[in-house]
């Protein structure tokens, strides 16, 4: 007896200091929930197999749980294991099989796709080491051309110099063909106000012409 006290006790400092921890009750039995530990208290309720509590204190022959909403009570040591059910631990394995065959048919038809796509990556490769050979040679032209930049300004401020001279040319042609406009509309206006001036000459000359013209024959 003494011995087995020193062992309860040692139960009993041992649970108070270790985390608390889940039991379930054992398969297939229903058992009975009480307000104390001895059958001497009050039934609090029954539980049925499967049913998960929290360990608060452990006894020689009861344990003080707390149930899912609340509950307290206490339970024989008996009935209680650190694993689920066989019910449960079967109904858990068969939902996991369910979801490990749905991933695997899952993780076939990616790997259909992905065969797939991997021929149609294939093509795009080659495509892609064409156009990269291209770009290789670009960037040599490029840097060609960038190896020679003070040829490239000088290139630059001599077209810039022939514009400017192109530019200064085509003002100059306007201006000419300006005052050529304007030398022609003069001569065409002196050459019209000395038509005029002639005809008026013509005109005042004419009628004596004509007199003295009249006044010879009449002398014969």
């Amino acid at each position: 007896m003494t011995r087995r006290l020193l062992l309860t006790l040692c139960l009993l400092l041992l649970a108070g200091g270790v985390q608390a921890e889940t039991k379930y009750v054992v398969d297939k039995i229903i058992i009975t929930l009480r307000a104390g530990p001895s059958t001497q208290y009050q039934i609090l309720r029954t539980l049925p197999s499967g049913t998960a509590m929290e360990v608060l204190e452990t006894q020689e022959k009861y344990s003080r749980v707390r149930l899912k909403d609340g509950t307290e009570g206490w339970v024989l040591n008996q009935y209680l294991t650190a694993k689920p059910i066989a019910r449960h631990r079967l109904a858990a394995a068969q939902k996991e099989l369910t979801r490990l065959e749905a991933e695997n048919a899952r993780l076939k038809e990616e790997l259909a796709k992905l065969q797939k796509s991997a021929q149609s990556v294939g093509g795009d490769y080659a495509k892609l080491q064409k156009e990269h050979k291209k770009l290789l040679a670009e960037v040599e032209r490029l840097r060609r051309v960038a190896a020679k930049p003070l040829q490239l300004q000088e290139e630059n401020s001599r077209l810039k110099k022939r514009l400017v001279d192109l530019e200064n040319e085509h003002e100059l042609v306007q201006q000419e063909n300006q005052m050529l406009h304007n030398s022609a509309e003069r001569e065409w206006f002196m050459t019209g106000a000395g038509v005029i001036i002639l005809g008026i000459l013509i005109g005042l000359i004419a009628p004596s012409l004509r007199s003295r013209k009249k006044s010879s024959w009449g002398s014969l």
